[in-house]
């Protein structure tokens, strides 16, 4: 790999072109990420209407358990529109992962319950999330490489960061949501119509941010592989390729540089559903606190991480993106047992716990978008990214919020913690092993 030495200015046509494109992408994962959060932020309600009331325990944990099926799919998403992104363009993609998601959410918003048609309640809302899995999946993939691969070399830690941001937004918009419907009505009207409205209104807003996305420019960085591919292909229905050469393309295998993707990614998402999709779920259900609080407090701790992320990524562009990497996973390592221990049915202490833990999230959430497009090639990023992002997410990520509440409930919260922990040395170890990257040129990543 080559470091960029010299970055030449860039017309401020192109400039603009670029913004405009980034700020169509950002709005779009936004929206992504408040459809897929809203589950999330609402599931205490959500358990009581979808699954069977009887006990309340087995309904939240099977409602967290569709929250994971919805991860598990979204590595063949990865795969499967990442493969369609490499050969039709990110920009494709990305506007149909979000009429799919937008779909989706309208018909979960419109789901009969179980006490109306019994557990096929609890199955068409299984599939929807199934739907919603494999096109975040190829939405993940394909923004992790178009942002990267539209921002200037010297920029793209900076650039990068707004992936992570627009997850971080999302987020925050699904609980602000969640705050405003759970304090201006009673349970009853939540349980019956109020759960439904954060669904309804993702999709209404989908349709703005699909108007952005139309206007979006490809990746210049794709569409002079592809141009070269065409010239290379064309060469090579000409000429046979020297025996050195053929067994040099041969040896080239992204399976390693997959691998150590997945470990890197693994503390980094454990940690972070942990501290967005399930802290509140904690705070309310075995801490007492008011639920109202817990989303507030929530979406204030996940607004002052937001606001670092930029920092984060710029910092990164200046000293490198492994120093950074290690900060997060020591300081997780670390912090995880007492942060979560500090957790009472006092609103400060989830409030202080969150804004601890998520600053510490943002650090290496900032980094993935350009460290995953600076490891693999231009020809094979986005689907490289969908199969080792999506499955590490989807294995850590997807699954931390279940296994939260399942050690929970059976008195086990050591282990939830020691979860997080170990997968924070997991990632520690893979940033070890991964080469510095910051400023590479993607054209020239083999």
């Amino acid at each position: 790999m080559t470091q960029a030495s010299y970055v030449a200015p860039m017309p401020r046509k192109q400039q603009r072109a670029q913004r405009r494109s980034l700020g169509a992408s950002t709005a779009g994962q936004v929206l992504e990420w408040y459809e897929w959060s809203a589950y999330a932020v609402f599931a205490p309600f959500i358990a009581q209407v979808m699954f069977n009331p009887d006990n309340p325990v087995s309904a939240l944990l099977s409602t967290l358990a569709v929250f994971a099926v919805g991860f598990i799919v979204r590595p063949l998403g990865g795969i499967v529109f990442g493969q369609i992104a490499d050969r039709k363009g990110r920009k494709f993609v990305l506007i149909t992962t979000m009429m799919s998601m937008a779909i989706a959410s309208v018909l979960i918003g419109l789901l009969p319950t179980y006490e109306t048609v019994g557990v096929w309640a609890s199955v068409m809302l299984l599939l929807l999330r199934v739907v919603q899995g494999f096109a975040h999946g190829g939405e993940s993939a394909a923004a992790n490489s178009y942002v990267a691969e539209i921002a200037p070399p010297h920029r793209r830690g900076q650039w990068g960061s707004v992936v992570f941001i627009a997850i971080f937004g999302g987020s925050v918009l699904a609980y602000s949501v969640g705050g405003v419907i759970t304090f201006n009505a009673e349970d009853s009207f939540v349980l019956e119509w109020g759960w439904r409205i954060p669904f309804w209104l993702g999709a209404v807003l989908a349709v703005v941010a699909l108007y952005m996305r139309l206007g979006m420019a490809e990746s210049a960085t794709f569409e002079e592989v592809t141009r070269d591919e065409i010239t290379a292909d064309e060469v090579a229905a000409q000429t046979e390729p020297e025996p050195e050469v053929a067994a040099a393309v041969a040896r080239k295998s992204p399976v390693k540089s997959i691998l150590l993707i997945i470990a890197m990614v693994s503390g980094v998402t454990c940690a972070h559903y942990t501290w967005t999709s399930y802290v509140s779920t904690y705070a309310i259900v075995e801490q007492g606190m008011d639920a109202n609080s817990a989303y507030w407090v929530t979406v204030v701790a996940q607004i002052v991480a937001l606001a670092a992320l930029p920092l984060w990524g710029r910092f990164s562009d200046r000293i490198g993106r492994k120093p950074v990497l290690y900060t997060f996973a020591i300081a997780m390592a670390l912090g995880q047992f007492p942060l979560m221990g500090l957790i009472s049915d006092q609103p400060w202490t989830l409030l202080v716990a969150s804004m601890a833990a998520l600053l510490i999230v943002g650090a290496a959430g900032a980094l993935l978008s350009c460290v995953m497009s600076e490891v693999f090639p231009t020809a094979q990023r986005t689907r490289n990214i969908g199969l080792a992002y999506s499955l590490s997410v989807a294995v850590f990520g997807g699954f931390a919020p279940y296994l939260n509440q399942l050690f929970n409930s059976v008195g086990m919260q050591w282990m939830s913690n020691a979860y997080v922990v170990v997968l924070c040395v997991v990632t520690l170890i893979a940033v070890k092993l991964l080469p510095e990257t910051r400023g590479v040129d993607l054209n020239a990543v083999r």
